[in-house]
């Protein structure tokens, strides 16, 4: 089984799958994180020091080699692998991004989407964005524009894909996403998806 987690930075989706991932162990049964990250953060960094960031185009071409080349190398290792694959991040992340920079879809992306093996349930971390701000502040590595995860919640939710989504309050106390995530492994809820994004929607 493949569950990808995603969401806004700070939404929580790196811790969650490493707890899913070590309880989905404990219970007994193969689990592993797989990472699709596009260096975002890394390159930040590397602006930040430059003093100077390049522009929207750019910066998505830079990020989009990065996924990509995540994305295709999990792919081989997920090819020889029996057990729940728990992806963080996907190739849906960096369409998010387009749309919050008011880039277009493009061609390759949603072509390899098309081409690779879809998630079993795509689970979208759902939180305001206050919290995710938060959260970035406490784990002290990075900072983000609060206008820039408004911006980034709204590219999720204008995907076309979003629909397909399952949503889960990912402001809740760990324990309590991790529950839900676990009955998504297991087969529960997941055909009421539709109404679990009404039931957390929030107006971006």
């Amino acid at each position: 089984m493949r569950i990808l987690l995603i969401g806004i930075d700070g939404s929580g989706k790196s811790t969650a799958a490493h707890e899913l991932e070590r309880a989905l162990v404990g219970r007994g049964q193969a689990a592993a994180v797989f990472r699709n990250p596009a260096g975002r953060r890394t390159m930040a960094g590397w602006w930040a020091r430059l003093g100077h960031a390049p522009g929207p185009r750019v910066l998505d071409a830079l990020e989009t080699v990065a996924r990509v080349v995540n994305v295709l190398r999990n792919e081989l290792r997920m090819r020889t692998y029996d057990g729940v694959a728990v992806l963080d991040r996907g190739l849906e992340c960096q369409l998010a991004l387009r749309a919050a920079r008011g880039l277009p879809r493009g061609v390759m992306v949603p072509w390899l989407l098309g081409l690779l093996p879809a998630a079993d349930v795509v689970a979208f971390f759902d939180v305001p964005v206050d919290v995710a701000v938060d959260r970035v502040r406490l784990r002290a590595t990075d900072e983000e524009d609060p206008a820039d995860l408004t911006a980034l919640e709204a590219g999720y939710r204008a995907l076309s894909e979003f629909a397909s989504f399952t949503a889960v309050d990912a402001s809740r106390p760990l324990h309590d996403v991790l529950e839900d995530l676990l009955a998504l492994v297991d087969g529960e809820g997941a055909a009421s998806a539709s109404d679990r994004l009404l039931a957390v929607s929030r107006t971006p």
